[in-house]
């Protein structure tokens, strides 16, 4: 395997982009993405980027891409890693990306001195069994949440 792992530049944003629409139509949320490149250019890239992105390369084509951002545990008083996406192209799974993926987000994470590495997975995910090999584990009782759209605006205006 002759992969190279890096980070991803504002010129990457078109693959970015196109990875993470591969994600979404293999989830079976491909009408759910709205984000474009544009969104990819202003919020990954720059002095204030709001995500990181390593690429995964096999002789100069993208075959993988792990979009993170970091949060911040209160209760370790350490910033901690957050996993938003792991991709691989269905042509190169199995072929180690996924780990080489990993393991470039824990050098990272330790780097920054990360009190953890987190990700969320849908129950319905076969690549929780990769998880666990890698040695992650589920988060006790913690269910997670969410509010968005018409919800989450009548929140904000108090409704």
């Amino acid at each position: 395997m002759n992969v190279k792992i890096r980070q991803a530049a504002l010129e990457d944003a078109e693959v970015v982009h196109r990875l993470i629409q591969d994600l979404a139509a293999v989830q079976g949320h491909a009408a759910s993405m709205i984000s474009s490149i544009d969104d990819i250019r202003r919020d990954g890239f720059g002095p204030a980027a709001l995500f990181h992105a390593v690429l995964a390369e096999e002789d100069g084509q993208p075959r993988g891409l792990a979009l993170y951002f970091f949060i911040y545990s209160t209760w370790q008083g350490r910033p901690a890693l957050y996993v938003e996406d792991l991709i691989v192209i269905d042509s190169a799974r199995g072929g180690g990306i996924g780990r080489a993926l990993m393991q470039e987000l824990a050098r990272i994470a330790e780097k920054r001195n990360c009190s953890k590495l987190e990700l969320s997975v849908s129950i319905k995910n076969t690549a929780r069994v990769f998880y666990e090999r890698l040695g992650l584990s589920r988060k006790g009782d913690w269910v997670p949440y969410t509010i968005s759209g018409a919800a989450l605006a009548a929140l904000a205006g108090g409704q």
